[in-house]
């Protein structure tokens, strides 16, 4: 019966005492203020009064960066934004090392973001975005080394532009288009100019070939219902009528 009546008190004393660390955390232990180690997932005994633990997410964090107002160095503004993703490596200097390692990544990646795009034309900024965001994240992950942090990858996701840059770009893009159009179609008169020499060479060397593709041509056209028809005698037929003319002046 003694032995019953102690178990509630038993009970409540492992309550105060047993902590759970789940296993995508650890804990970080405090003896006396002291950092005493660091405890794995698990059930483990702190000490009320004399003993604290913290509990630390090793888990990987996805923090998004707030809009940046940043001038690009050929002096367009720009606002941007992005997300960083990142995770504790080092339970211990994640909370000896900085007082909150969440605010301080976020804050060091919003400084970095607008050095960075500074550094950036703007060309580079909206055609290279990769390589921006591997340098901030290069930037970010070595300054929160000390802090115990590891920066897995940062990703721009906007890039927004004043209104009157949007419409010059816009005009800049269309006359681009315009400028390809007009090479490919100049490019296919070359290349039709070209068939038509080779067809035109291949029926001057062979006599009456003229003549023949010209017949087809009017069978061509009596399935057509058009009134008016242009004919164009070939160059061989003008030539035989002036020989004619040329015999009949000498007879």
């Amino acid at each position: 019966m003694e032995i019953l009546g102690f178990l509630p008190i038993t009970i409540a004393v492992l309550v105060l005492i047993l902590r759970q660390i789940n296993e995508y955390e650890r804990g970080v232990m405090f003896t006396m203020g002291k950092f005493s180690g660091i405890k794995n997932p698990g059930w483990r005994l702190v000490v009320p009064v004399f003993q604290k633990m913290m509990k630390v997410d090793m888990r990987i964090k996805a923090v998004d960066v707030p809009d940046q107002k940043a001038i690009t160095r050929d002096n367009i503004s720009v606002g941007v934004n992005a997300v960083i993703y990142y995770r504790v490596a080092d339970a211990e200097k994640a909370i000896l090392k900085v007082e909150d390692f969440f605010h301080a990544v976020s804050q060091l990646a919003q400084t970095t973001m607008r050095n960075v795009v500074g550094e950036a034309e703007l060309d580079e900024l909206l055609g290279e975005r990769d390589k921006i965001s591997d340098k901030i994240r290069n930037i970010v992950d070595v300054a929160s080394d000390a802090w115990g942090i590891k920066v897995d990858n940062v990703e721009l996701k906007d890039v927004v532009l004043p209104e009157d840059m949007e419409r010059t770009i816009a005009k800049q893009a269309e006359a681009e288009r315009e400028r390809r159009a007009v090479i490919i179609k100049s490019e296919g008169e070359v290349a039709a100019a070209g068939n038509m020499a080779k067809a035109a060479g291949t029926l001057s060397a062979a006599p009456g070939a003229l003549h023949l593709r010209t017949l087809q041509s009017i069978n061509d056209l009596s399935s057509d219902q058009s009134n008016t028809v242009i004919f164009a005698l070939p160059i061989e037929a003008l030539r035989a009528l002036e020989g004619f003319g040329v015999k009949l002046n000498k007879g």
